[in-house]
């Protein structure tokens, strides 16, 4: 069973955590990419080192490439998850304004999936629709 994977899309229309990606170099996008796909693939079975709690249920998605530490900082919204922050990891915790972001914008997203008419998410990957 696949588990579908969405940025979160913010009320302007951007995807941060997807502008975020794109302006690293390709090999660095083909890494992040495969671990959003190994999300989508394994789901909450994905554990760690693949991924880590930060806290509540905010979790991170670890992407390692050579020396370079990125994270992604993502929600499970039922079957579905969302992409919500990302970093390049330079200290031992994920920082304190980087859990505010993430969790605001998770905040956005039910906010708005709870609108009528409702606004679906798009997925991730840069093949989705």
């Amino acid at each position: 069973m696949a588990w579908p994977v969405v940025y979160y899309r913010a009320s302007d229309r951007s995807e941060p955590v997807n502008d975020e990606i794109d302006r690293l170099p390709p090999r660095a996008q083909v890494a992040i990419d495969n671990q959003i796909e190994r999300l989508g693939l394994f789901g909450p079975n994905l554990g760690f080192p693949y991924t880590s709690q930060i806290e509540g249920e905010l979790r991170e998605l670890r992407c390692h490439l050579g020396d370079d530490l990125y994270r992604i900082l993502y929600r499970r919204s039922r079957n579905l998850f969302v992409l919500l922050h990302f970093i390049e990891k330079r200290t031992d915790k994920v920082p304190a304004e980087d859990i505010r972001i993430a969790q605001a914008r998770w905040d956005e997203f039910v906010r708005r999936m709870n609108e009528r008419p409702r606004r679906p998410p798009r997925a991730a990957g840069h093949d989705a629709p």
